[in-house]
């Protein structure tokens, strides 16, 4: 046999798709060719293959060996493609049976040695084998249990090409690893964080309990030292446990990121990102060469925590622009566009100027007005009124600190925060949306319908506070998870009232 064809896989973006390995034998001086628009990662296979296969006590071919990855115009990258090109040159010099691989998607990187190493991106390759009809996947053992979260595909482990030859040698395939059951995984952590360890800031707690609830964008803005960024990463207590639909979304984004906790193969904890403000753009939208996800899309169904907002360049906080509105961030380069999704909470916090003691009793501010205008402008207008709730956070007295008074429980704030999330999934599953924060202007009007009372509040809000559009129906939406947390079916005065108590007119303007 002089001509052999394995399947394997690769992803753009986060979707996978099918590449035949095709291997032919061919006369001419002994030399391993591999075409297909592969990357440098995919060219040094060579020597990889080369290595593997001496180790496994096997040599390449003394024949021209060409092999095609296609389709030949997509471009080919990673080490995944190692395993599969060693076992089709096997295949094509008849050193296995010809049908040892039939119906079975192979992805691996291969060690010097042989021994078969963990890839990125299994889950999204045992989806598209699914899809497709192949009835196994065959990948590194240390993956095998990514591979096991899909179910109607066989998982099958390989741990070093010696072991996985002789196998197919006699014939047989490695045995499949039973099916992971999501309900199965336990889901979530607990946070050293929790709303018990900070003391007073009960307005503050109010809005992030609200925020939690509909997925809403929130600014905390106080002095330095009044628990802004302990409020933040709080936060991350009363957060609902994830759906095994989200689950199964954000799992995929860490794998093709190549951030999946090690030895799980599942991501079950809400993400939480914390970019530091020296961040590039490309680290927070994503991109590369071959784009990756970034710091927004690995937030996605979970918190992005954005710590002294004002010192994030101005041009990478512009690029939030268009996922805070649509929960979908697209990467353009010359020879493709790939899109990530993106729905993510923003937690926000800054100094209300630039030595921070701007309307503090106990410190004198000493920046001038043009400082502090400057300040205030690195972050811009449309910014700003994409966040729902601007909170300020003042500084914590002695009799609040030392307090023996106990705070709420984040357990019992995440029952609320759950229940109310419940909720509005179940109001908007014919949307196709999780939370309130995802609805746009048509579904607002739609599922908020204002009675005269309520009209006449808003249309004196807008008027005073010069909302925009946009912070009307955000307003709204914050109104429609505060009548959702007090367990009312319509949103009434006091619902929007609260929520208008969270808008600052100088911040919309």
């Amino acid at each position: 046999m002089q001509f052999a064809k394995v399947q394997s896989a690769t992803f753009r973006g986060l979707e996978g798709m099918l590449v035949d390995v095709e291997v032919d034998l061919g006369a001419g001086l002994p030399q391993l060719l591999i075409v297909g628009l592969p990357d440098k990662a995919v060219e040094e296979s060579k020597e990889r293959v080369r290595a593997a296969l001496k180790h496994a006590g096997f040599t390449l071919p003394q024949r021209r060996v060409t092999v095609n990855l296609a389709p030949a115009d997509v471009r080919k990258a990673g080490p995944m493609f190692d395993l599969p090109i060693a076992l089709g040159i096997l295949l094509a010099d008849g050193q296995l049976p010809s049908d040892a691989l039939k119906n079975t998607l192979i992805a691996g990187e291969l060690a010097l040695n042989g021994t078969i190493r963990h890839i990125h991106g299994v889950l999204p390759l045992a989806l598209v084998g699914r899809e497709r009809g192949i009835k196994n996947i065959l990948v590194p053992t240390s993956d095998v249990e990514e591979a096991a979260l899909v179910s109607g595909i066989a998982a099958l482990p390989a741990s070093s090409l010696p072991e996985l030859v002789e196998m197919l040698r006699k014939g047989k395939l490695p045995s499949a690893v039973p099916t992971r059951s999501l309900d199965a995984i336990s889901a979530g952590k607990d946070w050293e964080e929790d709303f018990e360890a900070v003391q007073g800031q009960e307005h503050a707690k109010r809005a992030l309990e609200i925020a939690a609830a509909g997925g809403h964008n929130i600014l905390l803005t106080g002095p330095p030292g009044s628990g802004k960024t302990l409020l933040a990463r709080a936060v991350r207590a009363i957060l609902p446990e994830m759906t095994q639909d989200e689950i199964f979304e954000v799992t995929k984004l860490y794998s093709v990121a190549g951030q999946l906790p090690e030895g799980e193969g599942i991501v079950t904890a809400r993400p939480f990102r914390s970019p530091h403000h020296s961040a590039s753009s490309v680290a927070l939208v994503g991109g590369g060469t071959w784009p990756k996800p970034g710091e927004i899309s690995l937030a996605h169904r979970g918190v992005l925590f954005l710590d002294e907002l004002p010192e994030f360049p101005r041009s990478v906080l512009e690029a939030l622009r268009g996922p805070l509105e649509d929960g979908t961030v697209y990467v353009s380069r010359a020879h493709e566009t790939v899109s990530f999704p993106s729905s993510f909470m923003l937690v926000a916090a800054m100094n209300p100027c630039p030595c921070g003691y701007l309307n503090d009793p106990k410190h004198e501010c000493r920046c001038s007005a043009s400082e502090i205008a400057r300040y205030r402008k690195r972050i811009s207008g449309p910014i700003l009124d994409r966040i729902d709730l601007h909170i300020e956070v003042p500084a914590v007295g002695f009799e609040k600190l030392t307090s023996e008074d106990k705070t709420e429980a984040a357990g019992l704030v995440r029952v609320r925060v759950q229940t109310a999330r419940s909720v509005a999934r179940t109001r908007l599953r014919d949307k196709k949306i999780y939370t309130n924060s995802q609805m746009n202007a048509q579904t607002v009007k739609q599922m908020i319908p204002l009675n005269a009372e309520v009209s006449t509040l808003m249309r004196a809000a807008m008027e005073r506070l010069n909302l925009s559009a946009r912070a009307f129906h955000r307003t709204l939406k914050v109104a429609r998870t505060i009548a959702d947390l007090a367990g009312s079916q319509e949103v009434g005065t006091s619902h929007v009232a609260e929520a208008l108590q969270y808008r600052r007119a100088e911040l919309t303007n």
